[in-house]
């Protein structure tokens, strides 16, 4: 190794050189890229995404939730972030919405595919989950591999209309990470912002779904806030039926010997008499009591229904989200050049010295001649 070796360093001249020298190589690489890039970007389908966003009312049972409020926004977990009793708080939401039960409640949503009025098409309407296994657009490559794979399973398995969360089918289970693809939640830990985003390759069925999730987590979100009180509701419209009927029977009964004994003085029958009004007003007086039960338990009910803020709600988006085929494209063909001008770049030999780096000055003078090395000693800088 001589000093001038040792000097040699990968200028900007050389780099163009060797670019020049190997026009013809960038030619070809950057046209097959470009070919290549345009194929696959073009068999990608396109598609579109919609994002509903809901603030969602927080319970105010305790006292502390204006410090979890705060601690929350420094990342820090006051365990039942002010929640009160509330089990199910809003970070817990796109836990709920992923899970396999909820996905599962989309599999008979309605949706619709609007035909080509101008050819004279008509609409179609069918599940979201024949949509999702018949009517999905994919790249030619997932296609084949589809279609090898479906041959190489055996058609022992049957189609099966039910669904049971617990044991899914091959296929169920397929549209179910189809589903988490498409639908995803998201809470801000800060201001507890609910944001449901779906992507869909048509953009009528991406609303309709994001308006359909949204409408089924507020639903799930209300059974589960007023589950309670539903329950005591029930009971106390159970004991108002019981109280009246027995009210009733009481009143009817009084009336009936009333009517009977009018015109008899007798001490008997106004004891009996006494016993029957007493009765009935005993009845009565429970029978007042469950009917304002009944009514409190009614707004309690109400008290506890949550209330959504709708802060953005479901559109129809007119621009597909993607896929980005000009940006991919460039990026391709970017990466392209840039290899192949490090390949020119390493044939020309000028590459060489970043790989090979001095480790010290002792090595590099292991490497030299004597000749070299007398004239590093008389001070020559050749």
């Amino acid at each position: 190794m001589n000093i001038e070796n040792i000097q040699e360093k990968v200028s900007f001249s050389n780099v163009w050189q060797d670019m020049l020298k190997h026009k013809k190589l960038f030619y070809k690489v950057l046209s097959i890229t470009f070919v290549l890039a345009a194929i696959i970007m073009l068999s990608i389908p396109n598609y579109y995404n919609c994002t509903v966003m809901l603030s969602p009312e927080l319970s105010s049972r305790s006292g502390a939730s204006g410090l979890a409020s705060l601690a929350s926004s420094f990342g820090v977990n006051l365990g039942n972030n002010g929640a009160g009793s509330e089990a199910l708080f809003p970070t817990l939401y796109p836990d709920l919405v992923n899970s396999t039960d909820f996905k599962t409640t989309l599999f008979h949503v309605p949706v619709t595919i609007e035909g080509d009025k101008e050819e004279g098409e008509a609409d179609r309407t069918m599940s979201y989950y024949d949509y999702l296994s018949n009517e999905q657009k994919a790249p030619w490559w997932s296609a084949a591999m589809k279609a090898v794979l479906s041959m190489l399973k055996s058609d022992d398995s049957k189609q099966n209309d039910k669904v049971n969360p617990f044991r899914l089918t091959e296929e169920q289970a397929d549209i179910v990470k189809a589903i988490n693809k498409n639908v995803v939640c998201d809470v801000d830990k800060k201001t507890m912002v609910i944001t449901i985003s779906v992507t869909d390759q048509n953009p009528v069925i991406c609303a309709t779904m994001a308006d359909t999730v949204k409408n089924r987590l507020q639903n799930f979100i209300t059974d589960y806030r007023t589950s309670k009180v539903r329950v005591d509701l029930d009971y106390n419209k159970k004991i108002y039926k019981e109280t009246k009927a027995r009210y009733e029977k009481a009143r009817q009964k009084y009336a009936e010997f009333m009517d009977a004994n009018h015109d008899i003085i007798l001490q008997t029958v106004r004891q009996k008499q006494t016993d029957l009004e007493n009765e009935m007003q005993l009845q009565y007086n429970a029978y007042t009591q469950v009917a304002a039960q009944l009514l409190a338990a009614e707004a309690k009910v109400q008290e506890e229904t949550p209330a959504f803020t709708t802060l953005q709600s479901a559109t129809v988006p007119v621009q597909k989200e993607g896929p980005k085929r000009t940006r991919t494209v460039l990026i391709f063909l970017f990466l392209a050049f840039l290899a192949t001008t490090v390949y020119c770049i390493y044939k020309e030999g000028h590459l060489i010295p970043l790989f090979k780096p001095s480790n010290s000055p002792e090595d590099d003078l292991d490497d030299l001649s004597l000749t070299d090395l007398a004239r590093l000693l008389k001070g020559d800088k050749e």
